[in-house]
């Protein structure tokens, strides 16, 4: 999962901004930039197979749009996928970069990355993800992503990138990032009101003690969400995020404006070190309050 939502949060914003005409244009970016945003899309798509327990099923997830969010976003990236298609032959071939189609591209992709966000963001029973602005956080790493990925090929091809835009978006992703940060400190502390008492149905009682486990063995809930992450851990680990996913590409798109947009292309290697480590905590340290039906205050 961790590898799924940051590829294909790459990919779809490289789509979206290609859609939007930022950054590269030109033949020869054309036909680097369309298989390298396909590539990575599709690659994140795949990589969501490997946790489900029968990827034969896989097709299913298109069935329930109507109330799945996960449906939702199945449907949209394979949309999303087939208009860009169609788009990017149309610029290719015939050298019809239609502005319309572009726009619908764009949309899609947002649209898809918003669904993968609102898998997450719906589930009030694990409050660092429905009490924090995860839509803003997912949209905010996916453009940020999508736009230096741009200006890398870019400066591969000897084109212009998308310039300010990069430098625009990798803050407003490190604000983002610190906004969900805090937010998620504030809902660990919370649990939306959630305690043992309340996870047992014993209220009014007094303070609720384990004696025995519910089970002797582990199960899916404990090995998923119910995470213990030390505090040393988590630290570095964010300190490895801000650096690799923030920083040194802010540092990186400045020298970039000097030296030339194949700088960008360090740039894109750290930011998606960074992203990897962050959504890595991202779901380590996801509290179901189930969690506290096993003791785990």
């Amino acid at each position: 999962m961790i590898v799924f939502t940051v590829l294909t949060g790459l990919g779809l914003g490289l789509m979206a901004t290609i859609g939007l005409g930022l950054g590269g244009q030109g033949t020869l970016f054309g036909w680097i930039a369309v298989p390298v945003t396909m590539v990575i899309t599709a690659a994140g798509g795949a990589a969501s197979l490997g946790h489900l327990g029968r990827p034969d099923r896989a097709w299913r997830a298109f069935t329930q749009w109507r109330s799945s969010w996960l449906s939702r976003e199945a449907v949209l990236m394979l949309a999303a996928m087939s208009v860009f298609f169609v788009y990017a032959c149309l610029w290719l071939l015939l050298d019809l970069r239609l502005a319309v189609l572009g726009w619908l591209v764009a949309a899609l992709a947002i649209a898809t990355i918003y669904s993968t966000a609102m898998i997450y963001a719906q589930l009030r029973t694990v409050p660092r993800w429905s009490g924090t602005p995860t839509p803003w956080l997912f949209l905010a790493l996916g453009s940020a992503g999508g736009l230096i990925a741009n200006g890398a090929l870019a400066g591969l091809t000897g084109t212009s990138g998308p310039g300010w835009w990069v430098l625009a978006a990798l803050i407003i992703a490190a604000g983002t990032s610190i906004w969900w940060t805090q937010q998620a400190a504030g809902a660990r502390r919370n649990l939306n009101g959630s305690t043992m008492e309340t996870a047992t149905g014993l209220t009014g009682r007094g303070e609720v003690r384990m004696l025995e486990p519910p089970h002797t063995g582990t199960n899916y809930l404990l090995r998923e969400m119910a995470y213990q992450v030390g505090r040393a851990r988590a630290f570095r680990l964010r300190q490895i995020g801000a650096l690799l996913g923030f920083i040194l590409p802010l540092v990186l798109v400045l020298i970039s404006f000097g030296l030339g947009g194949w700088v960008l292309v360090l740039a894109l290697l750290c930011h998606v070190a960074g992203v990897l480590a962050l959504r890595w905590l991202f779901f380590a340290e996801a509290e179901h309050v189930q969690a506290l039906y096993y003791g785990m205050r």
